[in-house]
């Protein structure tokens, strides 16, 4: 019998009864080394090797490396996630990492790390009470949950959960790419998508309404940007008077106010598409202009207190705007009006009215900077009550 060629790999039985495939390949430190592949049957080790040997055979390292999950989280957030994303975006990434991540499957080693291992954690991570979890009923002067022997079942929304799904998958396809692993085992793994509800939008009397009652606001200006032009909350709160255009009637979107470590910055926005150039309508040239001199008038009564930023929307002494704080303003005006809607809804009802006003989604997407056309269309570009009702009486008429 012919001896088997270097590299060709051999098969042994173990003394447990398991068999063992050995073979030379190319690692990802760029050595030749000889690693190991078990199985329950001659016939399964065999497959296994074939499969290390038709990597080898296209170029494909092998992992060398026995690094946990928690140990390439903590690299992967430290090198690639906080150099090149912004940090709001790591901020969140880092704070699923350390509550969910870590904690269910940071031991694993990424190498040998399975898609049913994942998917049997993310469903119970889906399912388990988060008061249990994390025993807030040890901080409550009355227990409400486990404490007082009843569960209170509050589970995570389905969006956090394709959130945990997310970070994850991004981190080992980050690890891919680094030819740590050969592949991601995340994206073998589907979870239910969450559902949107997209039924809040004001009609167009409810927003003339709203308009009319806040015309006396000081934040009039914010309201009117955030109905036409359908301007995000930190879109509006980090616009400069440098990004208004009062001669050519156009303003742009290339800051976001948001709170980063504790302190407010103004960052880009999330995506290419959100930094954008529009027209302003002469409703909104007007609302600016007043605001403008409204804002003239409050820095004279500051004198010296006053903070200047080149905000167009700050406190009374020139300071940025907390966005959390907009709710002062918010909260009144929808109760006084008995609206039942978040301020997310008046973007909501910008793209809602014009797209029912029939102008092409392309160029809605254009106007309040939508990653791409799908968003538009799956999240918000819904007919209204009114617009279903017309469509269907055409067709009512037409078979009648």
């Amino acid at each position: 019998m012919a001896k088997r060629a270097n590299g060709d790999g051999s098969i042994t039985k173990r003394p447990n009864g398991t068999f063992e495939g050995r073979a030379y390949v190319t690692t990802t430190s760029g050595i030749r080394k000889r690693v190991s592949v078990y199985g329950r049957t001659r016939d399964e080790v065999r497959e296994k090797l074939t499969q290390l040997q038709a990597q080898e055979g296209q170029g494909i390292p092998v992992p060398d490396t026995n690094m946990k999950l928690e140990d390439y989280l903590a690299y992967w957030l430290a090198k690639v996630v906080k150099v090149n994303r912004r940090p709001k975006t790591y901020q969140g990434y880092e704070s699923v990492v350390r509550v969910h991540l870590v904690p269910g499957l940071g031991r694993k080693k990424i190498r040998t790390l399975r898609a049913a291992e994942v998917r049997t954690w993310l469903t119970r991570v889906a399912s388990e009470c988060q008061c249990c979890k994390h025993e807030w009923d040890k901080a409550r002067r009355d227990p409400q949950c486990c404490a007082a022997g009843q569960c209170c079942q509050t589970v995570l929304s389905r969006r956090m959960v394709q959130s945990i799904h997310a970070v994850l998958r991004n981190a080992l396809q980050n690890a891919v790419r680094e030819e740590l692993i050969v592949r991601n085992v995340a994206t073998l793994v589907q979870i239910p998508t969450p559902t949107y509800d997209t039924g809040k939008g004001l009609s167009v009397a409810e927003a003339r309404l709203l308009l009319r009652e806040c015309a006396e606001d000081r934040l009039h200006a914010l309201y009117v940007l955030a109905l036409v032009m359908g301007m995000r909350r930190g879109e509006l709160l980090g616009l400069r008077w440098g990004a208004v255009d009062f001669e050519r009637q156009t303003l742009t979107v290339e800051r976001s106010l948001q709170r980063v470590d504790g302190k407010l910055a103004l960052v880009r926005p999330k995506t290419a598409s959100s930094v954008r150039t529009v027209p302003l309508p002469p409703p909104v040239v007007a609302a600016l202009m007043a605001h403008r001199e409204r804002q003239a008038e409050e820095r004279a009564a500051a004198g010296m207190e006053w903070k200047e930023h080149g905000l167009v929307f700050t406190s009374r002494v020139g300071t940025p705007l907390e966005p959390d704080n907009l709710r002062r303003s918010w909260h009144p005006l929808r109760s006084k009006l008995g609206l039942h809607i978040r301020f997310h809804d008046l973007r909501h009802s910008a793209v809602t009215m014009l797209l029912d006003l029939g102008v092409p989604p392309h160029i809605v997407r254009q106007i309040v900077g939508h990653s791409d056309i799908g968003v538009t269309m799956k999240i918000y570009a819904h007919a209204s009550l009114d617009e279903q009702r017309k469509a269907l009486g055409k067709l009512g008429e037409a078979l009648a």
